[in-house]
């Protein structure tokens, strides 16, 4: 197909619910993806966070050529074994409790809220059962009823009313705003440890260990949405482990398969007897090739020390945009943890997010001023300096304009 045919197809046959730029990208390789007509682009923005081990990592390759000449999909209602060993490897990563395979950080959160609507009925208040869920302001927990509901931002709720009720929103890092949300029908509290879609807004030391003493002293669930701070993104497998706290449920979704839909729930053990046979379910999550995927992205993390290389080369970039925050008034703040970094302006981001394109760097524009980078956790310092040198001359051209 031609570069026209495949435009047109999208514009006849596609529903438009994106906002698609007029690029074909046909390679990739680590954090390098190439157009259809040749030209490379410097990848900062992964898949919006799913390649977090670069673009076709060997290591995910070769576990998908092993797995996809053998069997690709099962249903579960028999065992497979590479879910075993993932849900194994999960919670050896994290902590003690049974996981659910689903196929996307939506529908990982649907199953947190229903799991947290299961604690509710068996662990009731005095007054009944307990079903609210507190959220967070700029909050984003997915696209389906149940997640859009949860999330703390009107602009993605707006036409789908009415919302899934039993949610309350709060904003993030008030503690006082938290503590005084909690009623007799809170069942549980749930936030992201780093707001992505929101604005690269990281909770706070005393927030996260609020939140746990809160949920401890009222029994509710602490629910961490670790869909895209999770699989090394900042510097720590999980970001919870950044705060000396542990989560009763995590959910985990994009980097989880190396590029491959796959997301997944874990719930601790004291709870995880909750979720019986038949009371949840999904056709194609954790199947045999996706799970081989996903244990050939934590062998690549860990083999090729991402999670370390992830720390410093955070550490470098935070520290050149705070040095380019001195040269650029317009720069408000930056801000991040590990590789998940956010340089707030006080202007439209648009322009600047155009013309790093244009010189061919991809980054991400997020509530309109807020520049998302994020860049494979095995990025190179020179690949960092070659960015940060489009970035520069973008920025020197938004004074000029």
């Amino acid at each position: 197909m031609t570069k026209k045919e495949i435009f047109d197809n999208y514009d006849q046959f596609v529903f438009p619910t994106y906002t698609r730029l007029p690029v074909i990208f046909v390679k990739g390789k680590g954090s390098i993806l190439t157009d259809v007509d040749g030209k490379k682009y410097l990848d900062f923005f992964p898949g919006w966070g799913i390649s977090n081990v670069g673009h076709c990592h060997p290591k995910v390759m070769a576990a998908v050529r092993d797995q996809v000449g053998k069997l690709i999909h099962i249903p579960n209602n028999f065992f497979g074994a590479n879910q075993a060993r993932l849900a194994k490897e999960i919670v050896r990563q994290s902590f003690d409790g049974k996981v659910f395979f689903c196929n996307s950080g939506a529908e990982a959160n649907e199953a947190a809220i229903k799991f947290s609507r299961l604690f509710g009925a068996a662990f009731p208040a005095p007054e009944g059962a307990r079903f609210e869920i507190i959220t967070t302001l700029n909050s984003f927990h997915g696209r389906t009823m149940g997640a859009i509901s949860a999330t703390g931002q009107t602009k993605h709720q707006k036409g789908f009313s009415p919302l899934v009720p039993g949610f309350v929103h709060v904003p993030f890092n008030d503690i006082e705003a938290l503590r005084a949300a909690i009623t007799p029908r809170t069942v549980a509290i749930m936030f992201e440890p780093v707001q992505g879609e929101g604005g690269v807004n990281v909770a706070s030391q005393e927030f996260m260990q609020a939140a746990r003493k809160l949920c401890d002293e009222r029994k509710l669930l602490l629910i961490l949405d670790e869909v895209q701070t999770g699989m090394g993104r900042t510097g720590e497998m999980f970001a919870y482990k950044h705060y000396g706290i542990q989560p009763d449920v995590m959910t985990l979704a994009k980097a989880l398969g190396g590029g491959l839909p796959i997301g997944a729930m874990l719930a601790c053990r004291k709870v995880s007897h909750l979720l019986q046979p038949g009371m949840h379910g999904t056709t194609f999550g954790g199947n045999p090739l996706v799970a081989k995927a996903a244990l050939g992205t934590f062998e690549a993390i860990h083999k090729d020390k991402m999670l370390k290389n992830c720390r410093l080369m955070g550490a470098y970039m935070l520290e050149r945009f705070r040095q380019m925050q001195q040269r650029f008034d317009f720069i408000r703040e930056v801000r991040g943890l590990g590789l998940m970094i956010g340089v707030e302006l006080s202007i439209e981001g648009k322009g600047i997010f155009d013309e790093c394109f244009a010189n061919g760097l991809i980054i991400n524009c997020t509530q309109g001023n807020v520049l998302r980078i994020m860049p494979a956790l095995n990025v190179k310092r020179k690949e960092i300096d070659k960015a940060m040198g489009i970035l520069e001359a973008a920025f020197t051209h938004a004074v000029k304009a």
